[in-house]
C-alpha cells in the first residue's frame, strides 16, 4: 500500500472576513444596532401594587399593563391586566405609577 501525501498550501490573507451566504451584504457596510428606545432605568425599584408596563426587544415598551404582586432583588411577580401571571426581570418593566390603597373604602 503507498502512502499518499497531501499538499496543503498555504491560505491566502482575506482582506476580510468571507460572506455569510453569496449576495450578502459586507460586514462594514451593515447597519449598526438600533439604539436602544427607551433605555431601563437602574435606579427603579418595584414594590408589591405598582403599575408597570412591560419592555421588548431593545427596550421598546410593549404596551401589556399589570401589577406587581411580589418582588425581590431581580425579579417581579406580575399580573397582567389581560389575564395570567408572570415572573419577569426588573429591567425588562418599566414602573408607571404606584397605585394606592385606600383602608376606608
Amino acid at each position: 500500500m503507498s502512502h499518499i501525501k497531501k499538499i496543503i498550501g498555504k491560505l491566502r490573507k482575506a482582506p476580510q472576513p468571507p460572506l455569510a451566504y453569496p449576495g450578502a451584504s459586507a460586514d462594514r457596510d451593515r447597519a449598526r444596532r438600533p439604539a436602544l428606545c427607551d433605555p431601563p432605568c437602574n435606579d427603579q425599584t418595584l414594590a408589591p401594587g405598582d403599575r408597570v408596563e412591560g419592555r421588548g426587544d431593545f427596550g421598546k415598551l410593549t404596551g401589556e399593563f399589570g401589577t406587581v404582586e411580589k418582588t425581590n432583588e431581580d425579579d417581579a411577580l406580575v399580573k397582567w391586566d389581560d389575564g395570567g401571571r408572570k415572573r419577569i426581570h426588573q429591567l425588562s418593566l418599566k414602573k408607571i405609577r404606584r397605585v394606592e390603597s385606600h383602608p376606608h373604602r
